[in-house]
């Protein structure tokens, strides 16, 4: 079945960096870049009067900036995807997490000003699977999740699982995240009960000047303290450390028995860095059965090796359910491989958490 092309609505104050992102999108056949427009105002004007699939929506613009065009878009028209484009500075990375927990459904970083030829390439990649993995109709989306995992060999992703020949309590808790992430992550800490002490790891697909805001954030979110890891950085109880944009995260258990963060620039997986299966993996290594694994909303697989890993060895895994997730990507891979104990709507996640981890528990 033939579906029509992703509607888009470029948003941006700049002639330059809407010629080249509609170039972009413009070369691929599953997207017709409808409109193009330079503040936030002119965009809900536009959209009174015509349809749209997708927004690009830029942070940082005069007469109406992102965020409050943001706030608009999704009161009057509370279907329609946003994509915030955002530039690599302090301030845009602050206002785009903003904008990402608030619901826009994922973000591109714009070229860098004087290196446009450096971005651009990664912003087609990006910005192109994006707007088609999010713009799709339903049954759309439903062709795509089966086309991506069409390939998936049973007999590699189902490996014989261990499951705890003992009542094990989890020492520590690992997500992974990508598209959507950031409002799930927010949603899940804030419910998250405040007795639990395990140490809570992250991975979030992100740039690496947005990683910072979005552990800072996280912290608020959570009522603990909470900070973006950093080499060598020794493991507290009832912390969260989130993996910095650029590197993987992996733990380790010093000499002296205390578990370290430890930050690397090997290769990408699943062409992440972070990724999320140098985590899980590590920390299979490190916790043994004693870890519980959460696999949240994001395209593509990254994760299912480290999610195997996991229970491999008799740990735990949970994965958002395809309803609740803006990508059911990654929580989908872990489910279909048959790696989640239980497959949950984000919204009953915390409590499955508060019923695996006793909040007696401390770190060992």
């Amino acid at each position: 079945m033939k579906h029509p092309p992703v509607r888009v609505l470029l948003v941006d104050d700049s002639a330059v960096v809407r010629g080249l992102i509609s170039r972009v999108l413009s070369a691929e056949q599953e997207i017709d870049v409808v409109g193009a427009v330079m503040n936030g105002a002119d965009a809900l004007a536009w959209l009174g009067r015509h349809k749209a699939d997708v927004v690009v929506l830029d942070v940082e613009m005069p007469v109406m900036d992102g965020l409050t065009a943001l706030q608009h878009i999704q009161a009057r028209y509370p279907k329609l995807t946003v994509i915030m484009a955002s530039s690599l500075t302090q301030r845009g990375a602050e206002t785009t997490v903003r904008a990402l927990r608030m619901g826009a459904a994922g973000c591109v970083a714009k070229p860098v000003a004087g290196r446009t030829s450096d971005g651009i390439n990664r912003l087609a990649a990006e910005l192109t699977e994006l707007v088609i993995a999010l713009g799709q109709p339903s049954q759309r989306k439903a062709d795509l999740s089966k086309r991506a995992n069409s390939f998936l060999s049973p007999a590699k992703l189902r490996p014989v699982v261990a499951e705890s020949s003992r009542d094990v309590t989890p020492q520590a808790i690992v997500i992974g995240a990508s598209t959507g992430g950031p409002r799930a992550l927010a949603h899940l800490l804030q419910s998250m009960s405040r007795d639990i002490t395990q140490p809570i790891f992250i991975v979030q697909h992100m740039p690496a000047m947005f990683t910072p805001m979005l552990a800072e954030h996280l912290g608020r979110d959570a009522d603990r303290p909470s900070f973006e890891a950093t080499d060598g950085m020794v493991v507290q109880s009832g912390t969260i450390y989130v993996a910095p944009g650029g590197f993987h995260l992996k733990l380790v258990r010093s000499s002296e028995n205390s578990v370290q963060c430890c930050l690397t620039e090997d290769p990408q997986e699943h062409y992440c860095r972070p990724s999320v299966n140098p985590l899980f993996r590590s920390a299979a290594q490190v916790y043994k059965d004693a870890i519980l694994g959460i696999m949240l909303t994001g395209m593509g697989q990254d994760g299912i090796e480290g999610a195997a890993a996991i229970r491999k060895i008799g740990g735990k895994m949970i994965a958002q359910d395809e309803a609740t997730s803006t990508v059911w990507g990654m929580p989908g891979a872990v489910a279909k491989a048959g790696l989640a104990n239980s497959v949950l709507p984000l919204a009953e996640i915390p409590a499955a958490i508060s019923e695996i981890v006793e909040p007696k528990a401390v770190l060992r």
